[in-house]
């Protein structure tokens, strides 16, 4: 699957760019994991390797870890980097904030 199909694959879609040897993106994992349990069948929740996905991270303009992208619709409508709480990520998903 292309980047550009995975962001189109659901109405809502989250990209994480992490590494396995990022500590902040290690406190992540279980924050994204349990966002997707709550959210799913709702949100198309995607988690790319950046050491892996080097020219997708490029071309999506990524060079920080972790960064989360929201997508809606296909289009990029929130942009975060670092860690961040889950309820706060979660509002940021369900659109509340």
């Amino acid at each position: 699957m292309t980047y550009d199909e995975m962001i189109k694959s659901g109405k809502t879609v989250l990209v994480e760019f992490y590494a396995t040897w990022c500590p902040h993106c290690q406190k992540m994992m279980p924050v994204v994991e349990q966002i997707r349990e709550l959210l799913a069948g709702q949100v198309e929740i995607y988690q790319l390797d950046i050491d892996q996905n080097q020219d997708t991270a490029d071309h999506v303009g990524v060079s920080s870890i972790p960064t989360f992208l929201l997508y809606k619709d296909g289009t990029i409508v929130w942009r975060h980097t670092g860690e961040m709480e889950a309820g706060a990520l979660l509002g940021k998903i369900r659109g509340e904030s």
